[in-house]
């Protein structure tokens, strides 16, 4: 399952991120988003776990949770809708 991570702290580490997702279960990716001309995170990023229970736990769980002075907020992601 792909999970959407929201209102992250902009000193966050993906390592941060993956620590506390894999408290759940098997991590098996991690992006925060950056700009691409800053290289400074902008405050979103997914995070993907193997195992559908565990990473709805994982969902249920860290929403809300405080991370470097910040609410995360934290939802499964849905795939881009096409633009063609």
């Amino acid at each position: 399952m792909n999970i959407y991570v929201a209102n992250i702290a902009f000193s966050t580490k993906e390592s941060e991120l993956e620590k506390i997702f894999s408290e759940y279960g098997q991590v098996t990716s991690v992006k925060i988003i950056k700009d691409r001309e800053t290289g400074k995170s902008k405050g979103f990023g997914f995070v993907e776990m193997e195992d559908e229970r565990n990473a709805a736990k994982a969902v249920s769980s860290i929403d809300g949770r405080i991370l470097n002075g910040r609410e995360l907020r934290v939802k499964k992601a849905f795939p881009r809708p096409s633009t063609r």
